[in-house]
């Protein structure tokens, strides 16, 4: 039974992975099929019964730890605690992340120093993350948050043709989503007269 609840998650999340256009992951394979034969090879010999359901959360914490950390990293962010979202985000890129996960860390970091008002920074840090996005392993939905949260620095910085093209580019990327939600309502923003309104940088969420 280990054997086949091991199978069956690398199979669901590599799945996954592919229709999010996040490239499969050998790392995550490699990771899940070394716990899967460990875990199955010590309750044979131990005599031992593992529940599945246990084994799941063990397999689930070790092979997705990175995300987990950069979503503990977003909670803080979002209460402003932004010393604490640099350490989790910190802790995330030295945990082992795979080429995927080492992007959206670097996304949230990105979007850390956007909010701690490093536009310069911010700005070098989305163009440099979407160059490398273009070899696949950058989901569309942190490809939109990246060109929404670039448009957001460009915005602030007084750039309003550069931050015009980053909205119009996360709506591209995958229109149905919060961020191009967002660009959308940001290029009615500032097409509207008289406004002085600031947007508010979104991280991405792994």
């Amino acid at each position: 039974m280990i054997l086949l609840v091991g199978f069956l998650f690398i199979v669901f999340f590599g799945g996954f992975s592919l229709l999010r256009r996040e490239g499969l992951s050998m790392r995550f394979a490699i990771e899940a099929l070394l716990v899967t034969f460990l875990v199955s090879g010590l309750t044979w010999a131990l005599r031992l019964t593992l529940h599945p359901v246990i084994f799941l959360g063990v397999l689930y914490l070790l092979t997705l730890r990175v995300r987990l950390l950069v979503d503990a990293g977003n909670l803080y962010a979002r209460r402003g605690r932004y010393d604490l979202a640099a350490r989790f985000y910190q802790l995330a890129g030295n945990a082992g992340a795979d080429q995927s996960s080492r992007m959206i860390v670097l996304l949230n970091r990105h979007t850390l120093t956007l909010q701690e008002g490093d536009l310069d920074g911010a700005i070098a840090g989305f163009k440099a993350l979407l160059e490398e996005a273009g070899r696949g392993y950058l989901g569309l939905k942190y490809e939109a948050a990246a060109h929404y949260n670039l448009g957001v620095a460009y915005r602030r910085k007084g750039a309003a043709a550069q931050a015009i093209a980053e909205f119009n580019a996360a709506i591209d990327s995958l229109p149905s989503s919060l961020y191009a939600q967002r660009a959308e309502a940001a290029l009615n923003q500032m097409h509207q007269p008289d406004t002085s309104s600031q947007n508010a940088a979104e991280g991405g969420e792994g």
